[in-house]
């Protein structure tokens, strides 16, 4: 069985990580990484490949904003060394979006980061759908504000979350 594409589940079982300065952590952060991009990065690059190159003929936006939240949680929780994120998913992500520098320039407030959590992350994930009157798009700055709700560029987050997983060493 494989815990990622390249390795096999019984090599992660065998790593030592009790310890934060055992010689296993660069190992183990390599089958994070290679378990990110083979389970979760490559599909989406392969989706959004497909597309038309018509911004108003995409259609998947939803599937790589969802995706995408998922990671942004996941990548949050582990660089903030937690196991789960059980009651503490909000905090994750807006700690994650107001400190990553693939994102910080983007988001300027904690009330835009938790509007993003509510709107794209709560509404996709639980709702399949996108809250107040917030949009996902495939085109222009990666998020535009405005009174009521927010645009998201889907095709640069999800650049900017692949740059925070290549970036991440633990």
């Amino acid at each position: 069985m494989q815990i990622s594409p390249k390795y096999p589940s019984s090599l992660w079982r065998s790593l030592k990580l009790d310890d934060p300065n055992s010689p296993d952590w660069p190992m183990a952060i390599e089958i994070f990484k290679d378990r990110i991009v083979g389970r979760f990065l490559d599909p989406i690059d392969k989706l959004v490949g497909t597309e038309s190159d018509l911004a108003s003929e995409r259609s998947y936006g939803f599937v790589v904003m969802a995706i995408d939240c998922l990671l942004v949680e996941t990548i949050g929780a582990f660089y903030e060394g937690l196991l789960d994120t059980l009651g503490k998913s909000r905090e994750t992500i807006v700690d994650f979006l107001m400190t990553n520098p693939h994102f910080s320039s983007d988001f300027h407030s904690k009330d835009q980061v938790e509007n993003f959590y509510y709107d794209f992350r709560c509404g996709i994930l639980h709702q399949a759908e996108i809250g107040r009157k917030s949009r996902v798009w495939s085109i222009s700055k990666l998020v535009e504000f405005y009174p009521d709700g927010m645009t998201v560029n889907r095709t640069k987050f999800h650049l900017q979350i692949k740059g925070a997983i290549y970036d991440y060493n633990g």
